[in-house]
């Protein structure tokens, strides 16, 4: 196994861990664990806390960066199967979303945690402010922070609020995406 391999496992290893333990669980043996690594792999890779923060940050980034088109979108229609497509990818993720929302609210308390989570935030309301202005958004500054707060809303409601019992299908998310644009783009 390379050094990329190991750090994508000890990276999903940390995701998970934090799924199902929380930020108090994770910790560098709970990693190794759940990476069914020898003790002292995750530390030899991430001396600190912060570094293992950054790397399930970065990690799932990687992860996340799997679930878009390679190329920006051409037209409303095209915008529309991009976001849906990242949505449900996301929503479909399993324990990565909750891990997720596990560092969004440790940000809230930790100042270090708050600049590795931010970072991964900024890139993606960059990349989304890009395709709407590529669209034809007149305002994508604005319109990415209502097309951001609409997926994170739809999101959280599908993995972790009342939603979660029927998480919606892939056409269900294209059809509302293509509304929801349409509204910003007139």
């Amino acid at each position: 196994m390379g050094t990329g391999d190991r750090v994508a496992r000890i990276g999903d290893a940390a995701i998970e861990v934090l799924a199902e333990e929380g930020m108090r669980g994770l910790t560098h043996r709970a990693v190794d664990r759940a990476a069914e690594l020898p003790p002292g792999s995750t530390s030899y890779y991430a001396r600190t806390r912060a570094a293992l923060l950054e790397l399930a940050v970065t990690r799932m980034v990687e992860l996340d960066e799997t679930a878009v088109l390679p190329a920006a979108p051409h037209g409303p229609d095209e915008a529309a199967a991009y976001v849906a497509r990242f949505v449900h990818a996301l929503v479909s993720s399993g324990p990565r979303m909750i891990a997720r929302y596990e560092f969004a609210l440790e940000a809230t308390r930790r100042p270090e945690v708050r600049e590795i989570y931010q970072r991964a935030a900024l890139e993606f309301r960059r990349r989304c402010a890009e395709v709407l202005a590529a669209v034809g958004s007149p305002d994508p500054g604005r319109h990415t922070r209502m097309v951001i707060a609409w997926c994170e809303g739809l999101i959280f409601d599908t993995v972790a609020g009342a939603g979660s019992g029927e998480p919606p299908s892939f056409d269900e998310l294209l059809a509302d995406t293509r509304e929801l644009l349409r509204g910003m783009l007139g």
